[in-house]
């Protein structure tokens, strides 16, 4: 065989390797997070029964239901459940700094937001929903194919190692899903949602930091590493620094979160730390419409 061929082969065994385990932590995840959510019932096309509600100007005629209204002196609409698939785009921060994890997680932030993205994807083709990874899938599908084509472009090496995604377009009224630490400049993140918003794509950031990353708790003489070509920083009394640190992470997730609220869009943190399912039942239920 030749030397290209088998190169290209350990590179494809390679990148399926994690593959089984990602699915089988996603799954578990997923069925966890499944057992608090009831149903996903919303008005809209189909052919499901849903519920009846009064009549009210701008209604077609075609939508009023002449046997139930002649049980009353009032009008009354038909309204059938929500059956068509939506389009529902998910992204995950690649960039080196998610490489990052301390002593007081065990895990990096990106395998944790891997895992929350895979677990949301699991949920929503067990819903008839059509996904798609921005940055790599031209268009979103639905069913287990899609589920492994979407690991395996979540899980290559030549992936989108990017802090932000590009400024893509999509459909109008697509549901957008952002994991990352959103550390970059204000103006970065500013561009971004108002981009996307602009598309009338509706979104959801979910931030992964380590909890090391909230709280600096270092002492003593420390040595940071930029992870991304920042340099590095040496401090003789790291201690000192923290007060300025938790500050300034403030006053930027507040900015962050003032641009997700005049966006219409959702915005949770989550910490390493914490089991997964803590963030991806939230996001979940956003997705679906519903209040938690």
């Amino acid at each position: 065989m030749p030397k290209s061929a088998v190169s290209f082969r350990r590179r494809a065994e390679q990148l399926v390797a994690p593959l089984p385990p990602l699915l089988v932590e996603a799954e578990r995840v997923a069925a966890i997070v499944a057992q608090g959510v009831h149903g996903r019932r919303r008005v809209g096309p189909g052919e499901s029964f849903w519920q009846y509600r009064r009549y009210e100007r701008g209604d077609a005629a075609t939508m009023i239901d002449w046997r139930a209204s002649a049980k009353s002196t009032r009008l009354y609409v038909r309204e059938n459940e929500w059956e068509a698939a939506e389009s529902v785009w998910l992204w995950a921060d690649g960039s080196p700094s998610m490489a990052f994890s301390s002593r007081l997680a065990g895990v990096s932030k990106r395998d944790r937001a891997r895992l929350l993205l895979m677990g949301l994807a699991v949920l929503l083709v067990r819903g008839d929903e059509n996904i798609a990874l921005l940055g790599r899938d031209r268009r979103p599908s639905t069913g287990s194919a899609a589920l492994t084509r979407f690991a395996t472009g979540l899980l290559r090496e030549d992936g989108e190692a990017r802090s932000l995604p590009r400024h893509d377009l999509l459909p109008r009224y697509a549901q957008l899903v952002l994991i990352g630490d959103f550390l970059e400049p204000v103006e970065a993140l500013e561009a971004m949602v108002r981009h996307f918003a602009g598309l009338g794509v509706t979104g959801h950031l979910v931030q992964v930091l380590d909890p090391a990353e909230e709280s600096l708790p270092y002492a003593g003489r420390v040595l940071f590493d930029g992870l991304e070509a920042e340099g590095t920083m040496l401090a003789s009394r790291a201690e000192a620094l923290r007060e300025a640190y938790v500050t300034r992470l403030a006053a930027h997730r507040e900015t962050l979160t003032a641009l997700c609220r005049h966006a219409r869009w959702t915005f949770t943190v989550h910490h390493t730390d914490r089991p997964p399912q803590a963030a991806l039942l939230p996001l979940y239920v956003a997705l679906a419409g519903q209040v938690v």
